[in-house]
């Protein structure tokens, strides 16, 4: 069955509405085209919303590859998804760096897991809090390897860091965060310094505007390393 033209995520576009938008932000991809994605009302901002489980799979193909290219030169050998958008990514991106496997925390404790293993986490779409965990068993695939950390949106970035505060329990220090979407700059006064991130493409905090949503300009990511070797 085709989808509606009303789903999102289902395909990429070539035309480009200018502002105000009322309910779709066409987000700017490496190859010209757009992606439409849903505007999400935060009361004084608005943001582009992105599911990945809901995306059409090419659609997730193409960002996954575009998010490898992005990162590729920060050396990854192996690549740790987060749950639970970011292992839609995690694998393909891997999989684009030739690898024949990839890290997977998860929100569920096994009877074998430490408790030390374990963080807190929440992020800005799923606030309530609740623990990430990570399998013991899956240390030696971590200790002493270049780990990429992956996710789908990086918005506030409290999601991001709980991964990150868990690969530290682990002590590891990953070469960088791998996401489909920079969305605004919520996150970068709590990012760590120095901190690498890579991204498929990058869209702007949304504010009010006579009509709907315009960018604004200074809310826009700064300094995300973006397909094609340029810097958002």
């Amino acid at each position: 069955m085709a989808p509606s033209p009303a789903e999102p995520w289902q395909g990429f576009d070539r035309d480009a509405p200018p502002p105000p938008w009322t309910d779709r932000l066409p987000a700017p991809m490496p190859d010209g085209t757009v992606l439409a994605l849903p505007i999400r009302d935060y009361g004084e901002i608005g943001v582009g919303g992105l599911i990945a489980n809901q995306a059409a799979i090419p659609v997730v193909k193409r960002l996954a590859g575009w998010m490898a290219e992005a990162a590729r030169g920060l050396g990854a050998e192996v690549v740790v998804g987060l749950p639970t958008l970011g292992q839609v990514f995690a694998p393909l991106v891997a999989e684009s760096f030739g690898h024949a496997n990839w890290v997977a925390p998860g929100y569920s404790r096994k009877r074998w897991y430490d408790e030390w293993l374990s963080v807190p986490i929440a992020s800005s779409t799923a606030p309530d809090a609740r623990s990430l965990w990570l399998d013991p068993r899956l240390l030696p695939r971590l200790s002493g390897r270049r780990a990429l950390v992956v996710d789908d949106v990086l918005s506030t970035g409290a999601s991001a860091r709980a991964g990150l505060a868990l690969l530290a329990r682990a002590g590891v220090a990953p070469v960088g965060l791998c996401v489909a979407m920079v969305q605004g700059d919520r996150w970068q006064a709590e990012w760590p310094d120095g901190l690498p991130v890579a991204a498929a493409f990058a869209t702007p905090i949304l504010i009010r505007a006579e009509g709907g949503w315009m960018p604004d300009p200074a809310r826009m990511p700064r300094g995300v390393l973006l397909p094609g070797g340029g810097k958002g």
